[in-house]
């Protein structure tokens, strides 16, 4: 959709493109799962690492929705806790908190020795490393310790070694299975950001589009990973990047509502990113802005290949600064399974690290250049998830882009 025109086709509706079949089954199943090729896929991959770093056991956690090792590796999404044993050879142990998580865990992760955690899962965790024969300073970790686990573990089995770093390596380059149920997620993105863009109002409060949002996705099977809208007026512009926690202000004729959505489908997120203007075409400076983030947006699309470097992603987003703005929020960062290296700016919004490693095929990545001026009052927003390839990039999202009329 190109930009300062009249309100969206309704006839485009909120599903964004019609997924193809094998998609349609995995989103209605009650629960669905990877196949037995890719879990044994993972698990080999985590046992070459135990193997690499000297270490038998594995201990993987999450907390408080938390801690994507434990889904990738046994199926279950955290809840408030859970603590798994991996040991080659052997069934995962998997202990979960609260009780009544259980039931629901025992069904999920069927492949693991799924048990409530009692009083302390890193406890059971702990007896289940002992009756393994477990040794010291053979034992690695996975996930957010917390400084109690940690010092449990610690006592008992010697130092433990960190294969956090390594793990995030692992899930940068996603398989073919986890691109489909990332697909789904980024279908699901897409119809919240069509719910916002389609229902949203002058009255309505910044509340109740975040409610449009979710209703876009909730009914299909999307969950929430972040709603970020800003609503600022366009003639005196007090907000350059859409917050994390919404506020209660009021959109009115002549604002900008520029939002970045993600909703997944079970650990498996989209994102899009999109700006539209209230019932008024942009003064001069949004359409500035937004000329520039498109600029940004095509620049380091076709860059984004196997074998690009980092740094060239940031020298093709120069037309930023070019134009005479700069950015608030990352220009690109890797996803699926957190959010993932490489996170990077631009050149007037340095990178706290930009890595001397390339790009590699079958890395997820969000594209998402937050154009701003240097006063940081104004700003808009674009971009989207797309995978790297061998020759290019590879779209997710079907959401039309451009800076659209409401």
């Amino acid at each position: 959709m190109c930009g300062m025109n009249t309100r969206p086709d309704q006839s485009v509706q909120a599903d964004a493109r019609e997924l193809p079949p094998r998609l349609q089954t995995l989103l209605a199943a009650e629960y669905p799962r990877f196949s037995a090729g890719e879990m044994a896929r993972r698990r080999a991959a985590i046992e070459a690492l135990l193997e690499q770093n000297g270490c038998d056991h594995l201990v993987f956690c999450g907390a408080n929705r938390f801690g994507s090792a434990v889904q990738w590796l046994t199926g279950w999404p955290v809840t408030t806790e859970a603590v798994g044993v991996l040991t080659p050879g052997a069934a995962d142990a998997l202990f979960v908190q609260h009780v009544n998580h259980a039931p629901l865990a025992q069904k999920m992760a069927s492949a693991a020795e799924v048990a409530w955690g009692g009083g302390s899962s890193v406890g059971a965790a702990i007896a289940a490393l002992e009756r393994r024969g477990a040794r010291n300073n053979r034992v690695g970790v996975i996930g957010p310790l917390t400084f109690e686990q940690h010092a449990m573990l610690a006592a008992r089995f010697g130092t433990l070694v960190n294969l956090n770093r390594a793990y995030v390596r692992l899930r940068q380059i996603k398989s073919a299975e986890e691109i489909d149920w990332m697909r789904i997620g980024a279908a699901l993105s897409d119809r919240g950001m069509l719910a916002l863009r389609d229902g949203l109002r002058p009255g309505m409060s910044e509340r109740e589009l975040g409610d449009l949002v979710e209703r876009g996705y909730v009914a299909h099977g999307g969950t929430t990973v972040i709603h970020f809208i800003g609503v600022t007026a366009m003639a005196e512009p007090r907000l350059a990047v859409p917050p994390q926690f919404a506020g209660n202000r009021r959109v009115a004729r002549g604002d900008i509502v520029f939002a970045e959505i993600s909703a997944a489908f079970w650990d498996h997120p989209g994102q899009v990113l999109r700006s539209f203007t209230v019932d008024s075409e942009p003064p001069a400076l949004y359409r500035d802005l937004h000329v520039a983030a498109d600029a940004a947006f095509a620049a380091v699309a076709a860059v984004l290949k196997d074998g690009a470097m980092p740094r060239q992603v940031i020298e093709a987003a120069g037309v930023i600064e070019q134009a005479g703005f700069t950015i608030i929020d990352d220009l690109l960062h890797g996803y699926g399974g957190g959010y993932l290296p490489p996170v990077l700016g631009s050149k007037s919004r340095p990178s706290a690290h930009v890595p001397d490693e390339p790009l590699r095929a079958g890395m997820v990545v969000v594209i998402q250049p937050n154009v701003v001026t240097r006063d940081r009052k104004a700003g808009v927003q674009t971009g989207e998830m797309v995978r790297i390839t061998a020759t290019g990039i590879e779209a997710f999202h079907a959401v039309p882009r451009g800076f659209a009329r409401i």
